[in-house]
């Protein structure tokens, strides 16, 4: 079976071929189609339109490609175009959906002088403090677009320039905290690829973070936020790890593994190894070895 031909395609859902109306947009409340279809929209995709879906009140899921992504609070949701989605709410969700046709984007990129880059990803805003100005916008749209008032295309205009602001606006704040997010990743990868490479050469911390290009208190921030303990503790788990693969797989003696693992002296290395597991280096050794090595004489 084409998966790719098994998705529907619509203009709006259920309407495969027509645009309803000549205008480059098009607002309803979430009620008035959603309510058709038992409040459930099965996955489809539009070729040359993204949607915002606002959600105002009620709960439900947002399937995005494949992934089903729960709601509860009030949010915005935008859907690039070809991007797979389909929507499952709570019977009495309120909201708006507002479909923008592709030159209309054209139009606010060229307006802006910038691509609409936060219109290119399925990204979800949560509405917060700015949910009485959201709602106002998404009432005035709604109400515009389905009257034929005087000046209603530029009234219209006027609100979706608001809305692209505030959209434009969200969407740099979560990027910067993406990418704040992703340094920090890229910090913690760093050190434990230092880790890897000199566990055996016991650098003080300081060594570590400087190479890295932050203090031994960041460094340890960053640790305990994505590993759950100290840089010392991620540099102890590392040596322990090797001391049990040594004891276990290596036919060498506990003071040939204290000075392959850096260690002064076997005393040491005893010590800390017991005060890591409970057991001294030979304990460990007789009562894990055996278990260790059936497995693998079974292969």
């Amino acid at each position: 079976m084409n998966l790719a031909k098994s998705i529907p395609v619509f203009k709006l859902y259920g309407e495969s071929w027509h645009w309803p109306t000549p205008d480059l947009l098009h607002c309803e409340s979430i009620h008035s189609r959603s309510s058709l279809y038992d409040w459930s929209i099965r996955a489809h995709q539009h070729t040359d339109l993204v949607q915002i879906l606002y959600v105002q009140q009620g709960e439900g899921d947002i399937e995005i490609e494949g992934v089903s992504l729960p709601f509860s609070q009030p949010c915005v949701q935008i859907i690039p175009a070809l991007c797979v989605h389909g929507f499952r709410f709570s019977t009495g969700t309120n909201g708006f959906s507002l479909s923008l046709a592709a030159p209309l984007i054209a139009q606010f990129e060229q307006q802006f002088g910038r691509a609409m880059q936060v219109l290119n990803q399925p990204t979800r805003i949560a509405v917060g403090e700015s949910q009485g100005a959201i709602n106002a916008l998404f009432q005035t749209l709604q109400q515009e677009y389905a009257a034929d008032s005087e000046m209603r295309a530029m009234m219209l205009h006027s609100q979706l320039t608001a809305l692209m602001v505030w959209l434009n606006r969200q969407g740099t704040q979560q990027a910067e905290v993406s990418d704040k997010v992703e340094r920090k990743r890229a910090a913690v990868r760093r050190f434990n690829q230092l880790v890897e490479n000199h566990y055996r050469e016991h650098f003080p911390l300081a060594h570590y973070a400087s190479q890295i290009g932050m203090s031994g208190v960041h460094l340890n921030t960053l640790c305990r936020e994505f590993h759950g303990c100290s840089a010392l503790g991620v540099l102890h788990q590392r040596l322990l790890l090797e001391a049990k693969r040594s004891l276990l797989y290596t036919s060498m003696t506990v003071s040939q593994i204290s000075d392959y693992l850096g260690f002064s002296d076997a005393t040491y290395f005893s010590r800390f190894f017991r005060r890591a597991t409970g057991f001294s280096p030979r304990d460990f050794r007789e009562k894990t070895s055996e278990s260790y090595r059936q497995p693998a004489q079974a292969m």
